[in-house]
């Protein structure tokens, strides 16, 4: 069992990796967010590339260091794109994060997120009332029904979501990351808690698809849980930093994106988390 100051050092090298080798993490993401998560994968030292049809996808699967697939805003080619795509990255060993954003809303998006189950995403991560909705719908213990999703906004708390993100990691073998007041991440083993954070996350469009896309860019270098964790980590401490500095959301935003650049390895692996193993 790893304990907290080798899970930091894993956190320092993944970090310093990325800035140094500029590893690509594709996405096929939301049209609304596309350009903060292609940002804010720049800015923590990656490199990104923003695809919609099967065959780039596909290309992009074999060719890239980890993809980032969310299905926020559904176009009818995802159809293909999306299990095309899941289906290569698991083939070829390929990490991924899945973000299922507004899980239960149409038919069309309840059958992609289904058959990305048997292709086992390396990371999840979503609000609270995504991740129990995910597990409900793939039939897993701490799942209920989508009752409590609200577009993109959660009605759950984090602390409700325990459950269902244990489970959801057991099934895939990765982790999973619960955003919220206190992100919850786990890979089924180990609970970590991140604090920190920014109110203005929550008055800007992207704070939550951009930031599976920077878990994206880490998996390529690190694990999943180290590579959630990661994410939940320097989003936190950069957004803290650029909320004491900003004095609305336009401003937040900018600053937000200057302070990922900025944070440097030990800022990222030092900011506080708590960890306990889970019996």
């Amino acid at each position: 069992m790893l304990t907290k100051d080798q899970l930091t050092q894993q956190m320092i090298q993944a970090v310093e990796e990325v800035k140094k080798t500029n590893p690509m993490a594709g996405s096929i993401t939301n049209s609304v967010t596309i350009n903060l998560v292609a940002n804010a994968q720049l800015a923590v030292g990656g490199s990104a590339a923003m695809v919609y049809l099967p065959d780039e996808g596909e290309f992009l699967a074999r060719a890239g260091g980890a993809t980032y697939i969310n299905v926020g805003t559904l176009l009818p080619v995802y159809a293909e794109t999306i299990p095309l795509i899941a289906k290569t990255l698991h083939d070829n060993n390929k990490p991924w994060v899945l973000d299922p954003v507004a899980v239960g809303i149409g038919s069309l998006r309840a059958e992609l997120l289904l058959k990305c189950k048997e292709y086992k995403p390396s990371i999840i991560r979503g609000n609270a009332s995504e991740i129990i909705a995910l597990a409900g719908l793939w039939e897993l213990e701490g799942g209920s029904d989508t009752s409590n999703v609200r577009g993109v906004d959660s009605t759950d708390t984090v602390v409700a979501a325990r459950d269902a993100a244990i489970h959801l990691a057991q099934y895939t073998g990765g982790a999973v990351a619960v955003s919220g007041e206190v992100d919850l991440i786990t890979d089924g083993k180990l609970l970590l808690r991140s604090y920190g954070g920014s109110h203005f996350f929550e008055k800007i469009t992207g704070a939550g698809c951009s930031l599976a896309g920077v878990m994206a860019v880490y998996a390529t270098v690190t694990s999943p849980l180290v590579a959630a964790l990661l994410g939940s980590a320097v989003y936190n401490y950069a957004g803290k930093k650029a909320e004491d500095k900003a004095s609305g959301p336009a401003s937040f935003q900018q600053l937000f994106l200057d302070e990922l650049y900025l944070a440097r390895p030990e800022d990222i692996a030092n900011h506080p988390f708590e960890m306990e193993e889970i019996k």
